[in-house]
């Protein structure tokens, strides 16, 4: 092990993940970790590929575009492809948070109208149950 690796478990505390995290991430072919018998050591790219993945499924990108979009890293072209289609993913995903926040908005809003009327059902049903006694 260099100091330019890291083991699977200094990974998991580094990204706050589990082993089963990385290993699912290296299934989906997203992490590459050098193997040294049944050792993973994961390199500077990998730590910087997390990165992005975690990134990524906290904005809500599914896995295949996270995928896609490292794989154009490589495309040589000082990363123009690959940030310009991550705007255009992001673009897209934004777009959608912002229907959802919305939609969370109007869910919110009626919520609390039912508990406002709620409420004034509560304390008229109790004036008119104190009245009859």
């Amino acid at each position: 092990m260099t100091d330019d690796t890291l083991t699977i478990r200094q990974m998991c505390t580094a990204f706050d993940v589990t082993p089963r995290t990385l290993r699912f991430y290296e299934s989906k072919e997203l992490l590459f970790p050098v193997r040294v018998g049944q050792k993973r050591l994961f390199t500077r790219r990998d730590r910087a590929r997390l990165k992005l993945i975690l990134r990524g499924k906290r904005f809500g990108f599914s896995l295949e575009e996270i995928r896609q979009l490292l794989d154009l890293y490589d495309k040589g072209d000082q990363q123009f492809t690959q940030i310009s289609r991550a705007i255009d993913v992001a673009s897209e995903r934004l777009v959608d948070m912002e229907k959802q926040r919305e939609e969370l908005d109007a869910a919110i809003a009626d919520l609390r109208e039912q508990m406002t009327w709620g409420t004034r059902m509560i304390a008229s049903l109790r004036t008119t149950k104190n009245a009859a006694e």
